[in-house]
C-alpha cells in the first residue's frame, strides 16, 4: 500500500512539475499580467506625397518646352463623384476631386499654365478694389469630368486550410485531467476587388465646343484582403496556442489620384501633340491620336518644310548641323546615324522617318538648352529677314511662337552661333493681342478648319 501511495505521489509531483513549466510559457505568451495590457502606436512624420506619376508630370512640362509646343492655358471645372456612392459608402471615395486636379495640372510646368476657376474669389477681389480683369489670363481650353464608375464587390473569393490531429495516451493515472493530446492549424483568407473609372473631356474656351478626340476614360481595379491563422495545442486537457489576423485595403483615394494624374498626362500630351507615352513606361503603346496627327502634318507640309523641320529636331537631339533647309551632306550624315537604313541621295524624307525623329527627341536638360539656343537663332533670323537694314524696325517685329513658323524660306544659320546672341528667347516680344501666331500644327491639335 505504501508503495502505491508513493507511486501516486511521485506521479503527481511529475505532473505538477510539467504544469509548473508550461504555465510560465503560457503566461509569457499572454503578456504576463492581463491587467497591464497596452498597445504602442507608430509615430510618423509628414512626408511629401509622391506617386508613380509625380516624375512623369514634371517630365511632361520639360517635354512641352523641348518640343516647343507654345503656351497652353488650362482651366478645369469642379470635378466630382457622379456616381453618388461617395455619400452612401461613408466616404470610401472622394466627393470632390477638384483640388487633386488643380495640384496635378499645376505640377506640370513648362508650357502648361493652370488657371483656377473661382468666380467668387475674383468677384470679392473686385469688390475690395484689389484686382480687376486687366492682367488676367484667358484660358485656351477647359477640362470637365468626374468619377463615373465605382463598382464595389466585383469579385469576392475565400480560401482556407484547417488541419487537426488528436491521439489518446493510455496508461495515465486517474488524476490526469485528460488522456488526449492534439494539434490544430487553421489558415483562412478572403479577397475582393472593386473598379473605379474617371472620364474627362476637353472643350475650347472660346466656343465651349468639345475638341475632337480630346477625351480620356481610364479605370483602375482596387483590392482588399483578409488573412487569419491559428495554431492550437492540447496536452492532457489544457489547450494553448497562437492566433493572428490581418486586413489590408488598397487606398481608394490614392487610386483616384493616380487616375487623375494619368488622365492629365494623356489628355495634355494629346492636345500638345507630343509623345507623352514615353513617360508612362517602356510597355506603353504610342497614342494613335498623336501618331495620326503627325501623319496628317507630314502630308500637309512641303518637302522643303519637312527638311527644315527635321534639321531642327536633329539639332535638338544633339546633332550639330546647319539649318540650311536642304538635304546636304551634313544633314544626311546625321540621318544615317539616326536611321542606318536611310537611303543617301534619295532626296526624300519618308513618313516613318519624319515621325520617328519627332517622337524620339530627348527631353532632358541638354535638349532643353539646345531648344532655347535654337529658338534664339530663329528669332534673330526672323528679325533679320524682316528689316535687315534697320535694327529698330527689326526689334519691333513680332517674334515667332515656335521654330516651325520659319519653314517657308529657311536660311543657313550656324546653331553654334547661339552662344553669341545677346537677346534670350525669354525676352522676345509677345504676339499682338487678339491674333495668335500659328505653328503649322506642332504644339497643339488643330481642328479641320485650321489645316
Amino acid at each position: 500500500m505504501d508503495k502505491i501511495r508513493t507511486g501516486a505521489l511521485s506521479g503527481k509531483i511529475r505532473w505538477w512539475t510539467v504544469a509548473a513549466l508550461i504555465t510560465p510559457m503560457v503566461i509569457s505568451c499572454a503578456g504576463v499580467d492581463p491587467r497591464d495590457v497596452d498597445v504602442e502606436l507608430e509615430q510618423s512624420a509628414p512626408v511629401v506625397k509622391i506617386t508613380s506619376y509625380s516624375e512623369a508630370l514634371s517630365d511632361l512640362g520639360t517635354m512641352s518646352s523641348v518640343f516647343d509646343t507654345g503656351m497652353v492655358k488650362i482651366q478645369c471645372n469642379d470635378i466630382t463623384d457622379n456616381t453618388g456612392t461617395a455619400m452612401t459608402t461613408g466616404g470610401e471615395i472622394q466627393r470632390n476631386i477638384t483640388e487633386i486636379m488643380k495640384s496635378t495640372l499645376n505640377s506640370i510646368g513648362g508650357n502648361v499654365v493652370f488657371i483656377e476657376y473661382d468666380p467668387g474669389f475674383i468677384q470679392n477681389q473686385m469688390v475690395t478694389g484689389y484686382s480687376n480683369f486687366e492682367d488676367k489670363l484667358i484660358p485656351d481650353v477647359v477640362i470637365t469630368g468626374g468619377i463615373t464608375e465605382f463598382d464595389r464587390g466585383l469579385e469576392t473569393r475565400g480560401d482556407g486550410v484547417d488541419v487537426g490531429a488528436q491521439a489518446t495516451v493510455s496508461g495515465l493515472k486517474s488524476w490526469v485531467p485528460s488522456n488526449e493530446v492534439g494539434v490544430n492549424y487553421g489558415n483562412a483568407g478572403k479577397t475582393g476587388k472593386a473598379r473605379i473609372t474617371l472620364d474627362f473631356n476637353m472643350k475650347d474656351f472660346r466656343t465651349l465646343a468639345g475638341i475632337a478626340k480630346m477625351t480620356t476614360t481610364n479605370s483602375m481595379e482596387v483590392h482588399k484582403a483578409t488573412q487569419q491563422k491559428e495554431l492550437g495545442i492540447t496536452i492532457f486537457g489544457p489547450t494553448f496556442g497562437l492566433k493572428g489576423s490581418v486586413k489590408k485595403v488598397q487606398g481608394r483615394h490614392e487610386a483616384v489620384r493616380l487616375l487623375v494624374q494619368m488622365s492629365m498626362i494623356q489628355m495634355v500630351g494629346e492636345y500638345l501633340n507630343i509623345p507623352y507615352w514615353r513617360l508612362l513606361g517602356d510597355d506603353t503603346l504610342p497614342d494613335p491620336v498623336v501618331m495620326d496627327s503627325m501623319v496628317k502634318i507630314y502630308y500637309t507640309m512641303s518637302p522643303a518644310a519637312r527638311v527644315s523641320a527635321i534639321q531642327q529636331w536633329l539639332y535638338v537631339s544633339g546633332y550639330d548641323i546647319r539649318l540650311t533647309g536642304a538635304l546636304d551632306a551634313q544633314t544626311e550624315a546625321a540621318l544615317i546615324k539616326f536611321a542606318p537604313d536611310y537611303q543617301v541621295g534619295s532626296g526624300k524624307i519618308s513618313e516613318n522617318l519624319f515621325t520617328d525623329i519627332y517622337i524620339n527627341m530627348p527631353f532632358d536638360a541638354a535638349a532643353a538648352g539646345r531648344r532655347a539656343a535654337l529658338n534664339n537663332i530663329l528669332y534673330q533670323q526672323a528679325a533679320g529677314q524682316a528689316q535687315p537694314a534697320v535694327e529698330q524696325a527689326a526689334a519691333q517685329q513680332v517674334a515667332p511662337s515656335s521654330p516651325e513658323t520659319a519653314y517657308e524660306e529657311p536660311t543657313a544659320v550656324e546653331p553654334a552661333a547661339a552662344a553669341d546672341q545677346t537677346e534670350p528667347a525669354a525676352q522676345q516680344k509677345p504676339a499682338k493681342k487678339g491674333k495668335a501666331l500659328k505653328n503649322n500644327g506642332f504644339g497643339r491639335m488643330l481642328d479641320d478648319s485650321e489645316w
